[in-house]
């Protein structure tokens, strides 16, 4: 087990690489860090997650100006985590774009989450002192939208409940290249204490059918050719599912907290531990995996409390 809470000792900077992975489509990643995309059109561009402070998002932007000058015009939240939309002012992008639920989130737990992933995370939200305030939408959709930036087309769409109930994901057609957010990962563990494990899967068997040329994952590597985008799906799926079915067995019989994360770890442990952010995520994991299984189908808020509560359950 972790001695640290979370992440509270990762201080190690990562490494960014700036990959094409379609005509003048772009993923920002860092070593299993919060990624984002960036999408170049005719006449303006779109970025993809705001990353958690002003100050990562300028190392963002560093990167577009290192291949266009065109203004930035529209940025596209995948869904509400701190980490993925506290450095939008940077961008002073005139069209912030969510789904209707992820919004909703927002106002029922954003500042709860800001609190919270503050404690997980500290060394992602250095320069917090910036941050304006909770991040909100100029535009939102329920199932699907379509945006022009001048003639190149990107079509955001929800399609089903995942790494949170909001997850929407930004498709290129004339690239058949998807940014998914954290519905998919690549080498890195999936956080799931906001997730819907039983909808999962069924959510990546849908991006599956898009039978893509690349994806940009929420976290880990740009992913290029089908082999690698099918790999990444399979590998997401399978540690969703090996997370959720030993903690299930555990909280139906009426088993503790500390009996379902014992169980998760002697199933993912062999599989998963030198994935990036694994034990971040496990104790988040294993506590959303319990309630699901005891039908609490609306993810509880998380809060630096609860947070402090459940390690503390944890370490016995």
């Amino acid at each position: 087990m972790s001695k640290q809470f979370a992440s509270a000792g990762d201080m190690a900077e990562k490494e960014i690489s700036f990959t094409e992975i379609g005509r003048d489509l772009w993923a920002f990643t860092a070593e299993g860090d919060p990624n984002s995309g960036v999408i170049i059109g005719d006449d303006s561009v779109m970025i993809i997650e705001a990353q958690a402070t002003p100050r990562l998002a300028e190392k963002v932007i560093e990167k577009v100006r290192s291949v266009t000058d065109k203004p930035i015009t529209h940025l596209v939240l995948t869904h509400y985590h701190a980490v993925r939309v506290l450095g939008a002012s940077a961008y002073d992008a005139q069209t912030i774009i969510m789904s209707e639920k992820a919004r909703s989130m927002v106002a029922e737990r954003g500042k709860e989450d800001w609190a919270s992933e503050f404690e997980r995370f500290p060394r992602l939200f250095q320069g917090h002192e910036s941050i304006p305030g909770l991040t909100w939408p100029s535009t939102t959709f329920n199932d699907r939208m379509t945006v022009y930036l001048g003639k190149r087309r990107v079509d955001l769409m929800f399609l089903g409940r995942a790494h949170t109930a909001g997850d929407i994901v930004a498709y290129v057609p004339d690239a058949n290249v998807m940014f998914t957010g954290d519905i998919v990962e690549y080498h890195s563990a999936c956080y799931c204490g906001d997730g819907h494990f039983g909808d999962w899967p069924g959510t990546l068997e849908q991006i599956r059918k898009f039978d893509l040329d690349a994806i940009a994952p929420g976290r880990g590597d740009a992913l290029v050719g089908s082999d690698m985008v099918n790999a990444a799906l399979d590998s997401t799926a399978d540690f969703v599912r090996s997370t959720y079915e030993p903690v299930a067995k555990v909280a139906k019989r009426g088993g503790s907290l500390k009996e379902a994360w014992d169980a998760c770890r002697a199933a993912c442990d062999p599989k998963f531990k030198d994935y990036a952010i694994y034990e971040h995520c496990l104790p988040f994991n294993v506590a959303r995996a319990y309630d699901e299984a005891l039908d609490i189908d609306t993810p509880r808020i998380w809060t630096a409390e609860r947070d402090a509560k459940m390690w503390a359950d944890l370490q016995g």
